[in-house]
């Protein structure tokens, strides 16, 4: 809505319209650059590249961790990223662009941006994953084993169940996601913060390379590679039509709970009346 707007207030009105998200150092540069550009073309001289090498250097201390050890131990590390059109298109650009981190996918639930999104991420990743079905997200991340899931509250949980790290970075979030101290995303200092956030999502240290060494990565068995049970249920017509009316990134909980639901009193038909019923079993 706000980029829709900006641009009609542009077409209409003559009013600039600056669309880059000044996020991540390369980013940032290329957003006061084009606010540099659009004052100039209104009669102004300025040139803001010493601000920009200033900030670079003295105050974002991204550029410099990207060139540290600790960030080359990150180099050709899996990762995934899911959450709102402009977040994790943002973080993908910054996860590959910058900390050479090897982004298996990028996913946004936001499908009326479907094709900007496209844009912005597909040189920046391996595939590209539109939807607001969280079951489906939840395989996608099971599928690949990433080493860190950059995404919402939700993915975070799906990262408990597979013992998988996660960065929130986009809505549906959580209270703790919010720290009272100041810590922006954008601009300079928030490329900081990113950097941290990154960082502090993988599993580095020592003891990573032993187990390396010593082969004691995969000790524990891999039970499955998907979140979502094989289905051996019919969901009745009523029943598909109500569970489709459930948020998204709620959707594939509810129908997992429900499946099991039914599993466990032997019902083989889900209508809408199971739905229901499960629902008030788990207390929702």
């Amino acid at each position: 809505l706000g980029l829709m707007t900006a641009r009609y207030l542009e077409q209409e009105f003559g009013t600039p319209c600056i669309d880059i998200t000044p996020m991540g150092v390369v980013e940032t540069a290329r957003c006061i650059r084009k606010i540099q550009q659009v004052i100039n073309e209104q009669g102004a001289d300025v040139n803001y590249e010493d601000f920009i090498n200033e900030q670079t250097l003295h105050v974002s201390q991204a550029a410099w961790f990207s060139r540290s050890i600790d960030c080359q131990n990150l180099t050709g590390k899996k990762a995934v990223v899911f959450g709102d059109s402009t977040h994790a298109a943002a973080m993908t650009k910054i996860l590959a662009r910058e900390m050479g981190i090897h982004v298996v996918w990028a996913g946004s639930y936001c499908k009326y941006d479907a094709d900007w999104f496209r844009e912005q991420v597909s040189e920046y990743c391996d595939e590209v994953i539109i939807t607001d079905d969280h079951g489906e997200i939840g395989d996608a991340i099971a599928r690949v084993e990433p080493s860190a899931i950059f995404g919402t509250q939700m993915e975070r949980h799906v990262g408990k169940r597979l013992d998988i790290p996660c960065g929130v970075i986009a809505a549906p979030i959580h209270i703790q996601n919010f720290p009272i101290g100041y810590k922006p995303f954008l601009g300079y200092e928030g490329t900081n913060q990113v950097v941290d956030l990154v960082y502090n999502s993988f599993t580095l240290g020592m003891e990573d390379h032993l187990l390396e060494i010593f082969g004691g990565h995969d000790t524990k068995e891999v039970i499955t590679k998907g979140i979502s049970a094989e289905s051996d249920l019919n969901w009745t017509k009523d029943g598909q039509a109500e569970l489709n009316k459930i948020p998204g990134f709620v959707r594939g909980k509810v129908k997992r709970n429900t499946e099991k639901f039914a599993r466990d009193r032997g019902i083989k038909d889900i209508t809408v009346e199971v739905l229901y019923a499960a629902k008030e079993a788990v207390g929702a």
